[in-house]
Formats: C-alpha cells, structure tokens, sequence
C-alpha cells in the first residue's frame, strides 16, 4: 500500500488532539516513503498531515479543484498537483489514484467523500475499502448508523465489505502494511 488517499476535515477550529493524531499519521506515511493523496488544501487536518509527511521525506500529491485555486488555499507541501473542476471529480481521482482510502476525523465534505466512495464500491466502480480512523471514538455515532442502516434492510450486502475500522495508530499501520 504505497499510496494512501486521505479524507479529513479543513477547520483550523477543532480540537488538537485531531491535529497531533494527523501529525502522527503523516509522520509515519513519510518514514516508511509511502505517498499521501490528499484534496491539497492549506488549511485543517489537510495541511497539518501533508506537513508532516512532507518533513519525514514522504511524498504529497495534491487533487486541487478549481476552487481551491481561485481562494488560494492550496498547501505548500505538494509535490504533484492534479487539477480538477470541482470536488466530484476530485473523488473519483483520489479513489482511482489511491491504493487504500482513509477517513480521518472530518466535517461535511468527509462524509460526502466516504460515502462517494463507499457507493461506488456497492455497485462495483472499484473494490477499495474506507478505513475509518475511529480514534477517540470520532466515528461511533455514524458507524452505529450503519449498522442501523443494515439492520433495517437499507444495504443490499453489509456494508462492512466496503469499509474497515481502526481505532488506533497501531492498528491504522496494520491496515495499511
């Protein structure tokens, strides 16, 4: 798994517990030269992670829609740009270019981008799995719905075929390996 695409979260305004487990994150993508595929933002979770796998000699590529350009909001840390028009496309461009999706804690725009990716898979664009970063518990509530969802007969086939859950930097790396 040598290329590692990464959703999260652009606030500067969450806790900074997130940001130390994102630094920790980048910090072992870059040691072990593996690549991170990000949205190539210069704000969040996003550039605290590029940053540092940047500073531990890993490589960063940026999928930057076209509005991330007109705001100039695009991280110094990327070594290879992919310009996109718009975030539907950077989706399918992260999940084409990645080896393995991750979802670290995140806003509105990560859950558009898990469960593009998710969909996707159900109907077999791809085989590539999610794999929920579920330190402190961040993504409780929305695994629960799954199960809820499934329980209830909305998923066709369970939807752990399309997703996996790590709940700490020990088991992400295992995952990941």
């Amino acid at each position: 798994m040598k290329k590692i695409g990464i959703f999260c979260s652009a606030s500067e305004n969450i806790d900074r517990m997130y940001f130390e487990s994102a630094c920790r994150i980048g910090k072992w993508i870059g040691e072990t030269d593996r690549t991170l595929i990000y949205g190539g933002c210069s704000l969040g979770l996003m550039e605290c992670l590029a940053r540092s796998v940047k500073e531990n000699g890993g490589k960063v590529i940026g999928v930057v829609p076209s509005k991330l350009e007109e705001k100039g909001t695009i991280s110094q840390y990327i070594d290879e740009i992919i310009h996109v028009q718009n975030l539907s496309e950077r989706k399918d461009v992260m999940a084409a270019q990645a080896d393995i999706l991750v979802a670290l804690p995140g806003g509105i725009g990560t859950l558009d981008e898990i469960f593009h990716v998710m969909a996707a898979a159900s109907i077999g664009y791809h085989h590539k799995k999610i794999i929920f970063y579920n330190e402190y518990g961040f993504y409780d509530e929305l695994l629960h719905l799954l199960s809820t969802l499934e329980q209830k007969q909305f998923a066709r086939q369970s939807f752990s075929n399309y997703y996996e859950v790590a709940n700490t930097l020990d088991e992400l790396k295992e995952k990941l390996r």
